[in-house]
């Protein structure tokens, strides 16, 4: 980690603002976090009988990770990073916190930790400011389509890119026949109908889509036993959209062709994932868990709000400026990279504020891919064969 550091300082130098250069004082960035007291998303997952399914998500200890990395860079351009976090109980604490924090602390940043609805209404209600607001969590492709804002940027994949990274590794496999497994929550409708566009849209085929329900109703056998929900019909791999987990972790190996299993469960796309072990993913993981009272492997939050102020830094230093205007476009500056530890540099997509990245493919223990996979061509740039290409694109901000 020191050099690291050493090596980041001696390579920011050049672009030191006058301050860092004088010997005066820092000048004080303050970036602001905006979530809910108490968010249901991001809740640990028990089971009926309280076997866990996974932690709590906490994206604010991965913003704290961000700040503590960023010292030694931040020095080195003269800039002193402050992060204030705000949670409210709903949209209107929020925007109280966000007003508070423009204009008693001068911040213009802002991770933005909400779900999708009161994404797309904080960007309508701060339209016009100069303000970015940094989306570390809501994967809803509207919020980068129709309800896009200029001022919102997407650090989180969208659901369309996690679904086309799955299909794409699908093809690579040759495994084109999916039966598709969809749960009754509305989430679950959500990820059926990405995967079900991603696998088409990669040359697959939904040979059939079945509804199922978590539980042991015997009147619903037909909906929550694995061996009756996988017969019946021929198929390469089984693809399941279960948000909450209960009955997609009991599938694998109960299927009745002996075929893989992936989706929410089983080979899972994934932002980050714990074992990737390439490109110094390993020391950003081992970081984020020495970081915490009771270590935990960092999610895909977390990792989305640690990579938010790295890109905002990044554009800083590009910029030798904390001026709003000049950031924002540094943010935008299509060959300037942002170095998320996963292999391919990354960009923010001009058209929708997308931040391009590669995405893991992995299971509980083991990363099996990366995507974009070399076959898989673009004419500008393979990241953007994940998610909403610029042609397709409904945003018009």
């Amino acid at each position: 980690m020191r050099a690291l550091c050493a090596a980041l300082i001696a390579l920011f130098l050049f672009a030191q603002p006058a301050a860092a250069q004088t010997g005066q004082a820092p000048t004080r960035v303050t970036l602001g976090y905006l979530g809910l007291e108490d968010d249901p998303r991001h809740r640990a997952l028990n089971t009926y009988a309280n076997v866990p399914i996974r932690p709590a998500i906490v994206p604010l200890d991965g913003a704290n990770v961000a700040m503590r990395d960023a010292r030694a860079i931040g020095r080195a351009i003269g800039v002193e990073l402050v992060l204030e976090a705000v949670r409210a109980k709903d949209l209107e604490g929020v925007l109280a916190g966000l007003d508070r924090l423009a204009s008693e602390a001068g911040s213009r940043f802002f991770l933005i930790d909400l779900p999708d609805e009161m994404v797309a209404e904080l960007a309508a209600r701060t339209s016009g400011r100069e303000l970015a607001l940094l989306n570390i969590s809501a994967r809803d492709d509207r919020l980068r389509g129709e309800a896009c804002a200029p001022h919102l940027f997407h650090i989180i994949p969208s659901r369309a890119m996690l679904a086309d990274a799955l299909a794409q590794h699908l093809a690579v496999m040759n495994w084109r026949d999916a039966l598709l497994l969809v749960g009754p929550e509305a989430e679950d409708e959500r990820w059926g109908e990405a995967f079900a566009r991603a696998i088409r849209r990669f040359g697959g085929r939904i040979v059939e889509t079945r509804r199922f329900v978590s539980g042991r109703d015997p009147r619903q056998r037909e909906q929550n036993n694995p061996r009756l929900l996988t017969q019946g019909v021929s198929y390469d791999v089984v693809v399941i959209a279960d948000t909450d987990g209960e009955f997609g972790r009991t599938l694998p190996y109960q299927t009745v062709l002996p075929r893989p299993v992936v989706g929410t469960h089983g080979l899972v796309p994934a932002a980050w994932h714990w074992a990737f072990e390439r490109q110094g993913a390993p020391q950003l993981e081992q970081r984020f868990e020495r970081a915490l009272a009771i270590p935990r492997k960092m999610q895909d939050p977390e990792f989305a709000a640690w990579a938010a102020i790295r890109a905002v830094l990044d554009a800083m230093t590009r910029a030798r400026s904390v001026d709003y205007a000049k950031v924002r476009t540094a943010l935008l500056d299509q060959n300037a990279t942002i170095d998320l530890y996963k292999g391919a540099p990354s960009t923010f997509r001009l058209w929708d504020r997308q931040l391009r990245q590669p995405i893991l493919l992995g299971t509980a223990d083991a990363v099996i891919g990366r995507a974009p996979y070399e076959k898989f061509l673009h004419q500008r740039n393979t990241l953007d064969t994940l998610g909403v290409d610029e042609p397709e694109s409904r945003c018009r901000s």
